[in-house]
């Protein structure tokens, strides 16, 4: 209730009535008056009567859309950040996979004339705000974007609201850069994120910042189409597992998972250290929460309200035991709507309990709907219609035998199918990057001094404490991890990684934790593999401060290499080598 409403149903309190049916006659045309003309109410404001959460009634989703608005705002906010500290380093116009130069290949691909940045076919395939953006201001343009990204974000998250201009802008921009992220942006929670953000846009009102706008209940269409969303991430991920690995199917998998998985956590070393009958219930009860938990979100409230809590812990549980970037978190998020109104006003002031009665109150006397109401209930029957349509290849791949894991059937990302950890690696390996002052070394490499460079989180020198840093990500560190199981031939970006450190472009530092070629670049770089194991509790390696033991591998990851023989190579991919200023071409 806004100050001036408050204070005249106070005044009416105040005057002695002429009988009590008309006192409350004259409070409820009050408070009428004040629901048409206000939108909010300060959560601080004293109220003479505090509302009890037994008032507000079940069934309403004007309090769980404000938890939600926030979280997804949160996230934005995190993956915008993650944008700007290193887009430019990954995709800018010297990144590790330049986007003029993808750009420049789709263009061929599509053959789009020289006289147009894009034709209809290539931004059909790639739609991208990217595509009108000059190479030279590719690196200006990424950050703008995770400017803006950042900015709105946050006033989302501030305000608790959001409009559909303010959600459309952010998916536009995320969306615009996934779209020529190429590895760096190859991952499932890239499309779950834009799926999430796509019906926010449904969600809030079109133009006011109202945290409870009275003429904007929240779209049924929303509220199912993110328990729809919830139902699918789940049980996809449980379908791949059982049809995936066979440690899966003969619970063993948590054998392995805390140790190999992308980048652990302090968290994983000691959860790994457990006994195996913990690890055969940690998977039995993954197979619960994901292939049988799931169907509680369809049933009546007391069940459904069952499920989400039970997918919010379990995703919680997740985010404490490894950095799964914010996947995790992202995966939590719509399960919020298996809760209403009444469920969550324990988290809210009593004014704003008092505001949600208010509205409740409101919209069930209202016999005459406003013509906005209408609109809306037209928009959530067609983005229904479209729901459904976009569903029907997610649901037959959830049926097949030959499921697909993380993939779009859409260009634009709207309805997705999902998965994770369908097979898990039963030992770790890792790339370690090795650079050289000596300027002449042996056929492999023992007459040399080798310096190691040290990634920001993944596993390097066995005695570092692993990360902790979920919701955020660093995008190089995860493609390390795949690298590691591939080949360099896979992953040709690692090539232009070892050139930027030969060449001594500090462009790549800020995706370092260490480079000790910072100010003098080495005259060979190679790559080595190591199998990593933790060590174990009580032994005198842990004794030590060691997290991790690990033992070379004979075959070498990347020979060892020079300038001369690697600048070629990156310039035939249409990649730039860096020159120092003050050095002559």
């Amino acid at each position: 209730m806004a100050s001036s409403g408050g204070a005249e149903c106070r005044k009416i309190r105040l005057r002695k009535p002429a009988s009590k049916s008309d006192e409350r006659k004259e409070q409820k045309n009050s408070e009428n008056d004040n629901l048409n003309t206000s939108d909010t109410v300060a959560d601080d404001k004293p109220l003479d009567k505090p509302v009890d959460v037994k008032k507000i009634e079940p069934g309403s989703y004007w309090l769980t859309r404000v938890v939600f608005v926030r979280a997804i705002g949160f996230l934005y906010f995190v993956a915008f950040l993650v944008a700007l500290n290193q887009n430019k380093e990954l995709l800018g116009r010297n990144g590790l996979l330049p986007i003029p130069a993808y750009l420049s290949r789709l263009r061929n691909h599509f053959q789009v004339p020289g006289n147009v940045s894009v034709n209809l076919a290539a931004l059909s395939a790639v739609p991208s705000v990217l595509w009108w953006v000059p190479e030279e201001a590719t690196d200006v343009a990424l950050d703008a974007m995770a400017y803006t990204g950042l900015g709105l974000s946050t006033l989302v998250l501030v305000l608790g609201a959001g409009n559909a201009v303010t959600f459309t802008v952010l998916w536009v921009l995320y969306h615009s850069i996934v779209n020529v992220g190429q590895r760096w942006y190859s991952f499932g929670w890239e499309s779950q994120l834009l799926e999430t953000g796509f019906l926010a846009i449904f969600l809030s009102p079109v133009l006011s910042l109202s945290r409870l706008p009275l003429n904007s209940p929240t779209p049924w269409v929303a509220v199912w189409g993110y328990r729809w969303l919830v139902f699918r991430i789940l049980l996809g991920a449980g379908l791949i597992k059982i049809r995936g690995d066979q440690c899966w199917r003969d619970l063993t998998c948590m054998n392995y998972h805390y140790e190999t998985q992308p980048v652990p956590n302090p968290l994983s070393y000691y959860l790994h250290q457990s006994p195996e009958a913990i690890h055969q219930l940690e998977t039995l009860g993954n197979h619960v929460v994901e292939l049988a938990a799931p169907f509680l979100i369809f049933l009546p409230r007391q069940f459904r309200m069952v499920g989400g809590a039970i997918q919010i812990l379990f995703q919680v549980i997740l985010i404490v035991s490894g950095n799964l970037s914010f996947l995790n978190w992202l995966t939590l998020i719509p399960a919020i709507f298996c809760f209403d109104d009444k469920s969550l006003a324990w988290l809210f002031s009593s004014a704003t309990r008092h505001r949600v009665f208010e509205i409740q109150q409101h919209w069930l006397h209202t016999k005459t709907k406003p013509l906005g109401w209408y609109i809306r209930q037209a928009s959530s029957l067609a983005l229904a219609g479209l729901l459904v349509y976009l569903s029907v290849p997610v649901v037959q791949n959830l049926l097949s035998s030959r499921q697909l894991m993380n993939t779009s059937f859409d260009t634009f990302r709207i309805v997705n199918t999902y998965g994770a950890f369908g097979s898990v690696t039963k030992e770790r390996t890792e790339v370690v990057l090795e650079g050289t002052y000596n300027s002449s070394v042996g056929q492999s490499g023992e007459r040399a001094q080798w310096l190691e460079i040290e990634f920001k989180c993944k596993p390097g020198s066995v005695g570092r404490r692993p990360c902790l840093i979920s919701p955020y990500h660093y995008r190089l560190d995860w493609l390390m991890w795949f690298a590691a199981f591939q080949s360099y031939q896979h992953n040709p970006w690692l090539l232009n990684l070892a050139g930027k450190i030969l060449a001594g472009d500090p462009s790549v530092n800020s995706l370092l934790a260490h480079n000790p070629f910072a100010e003098t670049p080495p005259k060979y770089v190679r790559a080595v593999h190591y199998r990593y194991q933790y060590t174990e509790l009580g032994s005198e390696a842990a004794g030590r401060g060691e997290w991790w033991t690990r033992r070379l591998l004979q075959k070498p990851y990347l020979p060892i290499v020079s300038e001369e023989q690697l600048r070629p190579v990156i310039e035939a991919q249409g990649w730039h080598w860096y020159i120092p200023e003050h050095a002559s071409d």
